[in-house]
């Protein structure tokens, strides 16, 4: 896909932390790989994700992970987006 590109991270939440409010300008899909997380989203509810459960976040969405267990919870996202533009956007 000319001016795309798909970007993977595994990103790693200690307990008691939360990655930070923050968009991106394409969809991200992953699963969690361990622990317990807390999908928090300015439009609509929290969703609970558990070791091996997936997930889709739309492009623009606003959102924060927030580790809800008790180990470092590990996250892994692939990212489809413009290469023009900044993998993510933080919101305070």
């Amino acid at each position: 896909m000319p001016g795309r590109e798909i970007v993977q991270a595994l990103a790693e939440i200690p307990e008691g932390v939360a990655s930070g409010r923050h968009s991106h300008p394409g969809p991200e899909g992953g699963y969690t790989v361990r622990g317990d997380v807390a999908m928090e989203f300015d439009d609509r509810p929290t969703v609970r994700l558990r070791t091996g459960d997936p997930f889709l976040i739309p492009p623009g969405v606003v959102h924060d992970a927030r580790n809800a267990g008790v180990v470092t919870t590990k996250m892994l996202s692939t990212y489809v987006v413009d290469e023009s533009r900044p993998l993510a956007t933080l919101h305070d």
